[in-house]
């Protein structure tokens, strides 16, 4: 059942898929010239661990239900738009004062980041992302059979995309940590700060004039 014909399919498409430059991609790697590499790291699996509730909605039926309701979608749409335009101001507001993005094992005066931070980020960025609800409630069920228990098998798929994706985001951490040094320069720490948040608040955007489905 898990290993079957779709199981490689599946691989190949989570893969490219989980590679494409979004949301994800940009809060890791704020996150990591912002902490660290334990910022990062926590931030992608905290990402990912909404991937779960993500596939346990789409299994029961819950996505449907907000996809046929305009209130409810809409709801869920716009909690995750103003989620990403705060994250976004705040990184336009610490540019302009001129605060850079400390970069981990760079600046000795640098404050350490609380763990419950870039886990809040990353879980609240996925859940809160409507277009995850719509992308699993669309994507899976052309992976599972008709006699597969939905849920298991949803929840067996977010694993593998987990894996995946943690992979490739851990991976970004590292190049971003690597260049630490370079990060850390304080007029590049300004400039990144606040091309994110610009980045960020267009996201955001963008997220909350799309039209619902239906």
């Amino acid at each position: 059942m898990y290993f079957d014909a779709q199981f490689w399919p599946f691989l190949v498409a989570i893969t490219l898929l989980s590679m494409s430059p979004g949301v994800d991609t940009l809060l890791v790697i704020r996150n990591t010239a912002r902490g660290g590499w334990r910022d990062g790291v926590v931030t992608s699996l905290a990402i990912c661990c909404g991937l779960f509730v993500h596939a346990a909605v789409s299994a029961l039926g819950i996505s449907l239900i907000l996809l046929q309701s305009a209130w409810a979608f809409g709801l869920l749409k716009l909690a995750g738009a103003a989620y990403l335009v705060w994250l976004g101001v705040n990184s336009l507001r610490s540019a302009r004062r001129g605060q850079g993005l400390p970069v981990g094992g760079v600046q000795g005066d640098r404050q350490a980041v609380p763990l419950w931070r870039p886990l809040r980020e990353g879980l609240l960025s996925n859940v809160l992302n409507p277009k995850t609800v719509v992308f699993y409630m669309a994507f899976l069920p052309q992976f599972i059979a008709p006699g597969d228990p939905a849920l298991a098998k949803s929840l067996w798929l977010a694993g593998v995309h987990f894996v995946v994706a943690n992979l490739w985001q851990v991976a970004i951490v590292v190049m971003v940590g690597s260049a630490g040094r370079w990060l850390a320069s304080p007029a590049f720490s300004r400039w990144l700060n606040g091309v994110t948040g610009a980045v960020l608040v267009g996201f955001g955007i963008k997220l909350a004039l799309t039209r619902q489905p239906g």
